[in-house]
């Protein structure tokens, strides 16, 4: 009896399989480095958004340290006339008929 062998190409079929394997998971995980959610050209958006949340915390910051001078202003013990009258005629609408409004903001 005799034996067939292996064809060529199924035997260098079998040897190749692991490594075309391997270089497929490799060639996967390079490209998710490169072009996923968070790889390098991800990283343009990513300064992106750092300068424009660094612009909206200044935003705030400022906004803050006036609502901080605000309240200062209408302490309990303390009021200061100018804000007291800015509030009121603010909050109810009224001015005299000979005034001049300018607003502000």
């Amino acid at each position: 009896m005799m034996r067939r062998r292996p064809s060529t190409f199924l035997v260098t079929l079998k040897r190749a399989a692991l490594p075309a394997a391997a270089l497929t998971v490799m060639a996967f995980f390079g490209i998710y480095a490169v072009a996923g959610p968070n790889g390098v050209l991800a990283l343009g958006d990513y300064k992106r958004q750092l300068v424009k949340r660094e612009r909206d915390y200044a935003m705030l910051d400022q906004r803050r340290t006036m609502l901080r001078i605000r309240v200062a202003l209408r302490g309990p013990r303390h009021a200061s006339p100018d804000m007291v009258d800015e509030v009121v005629r603010k909050e109810l609408n009224v001015a005299h008929p000979d005034e001049v409004i300018v607003p502000l903001h």
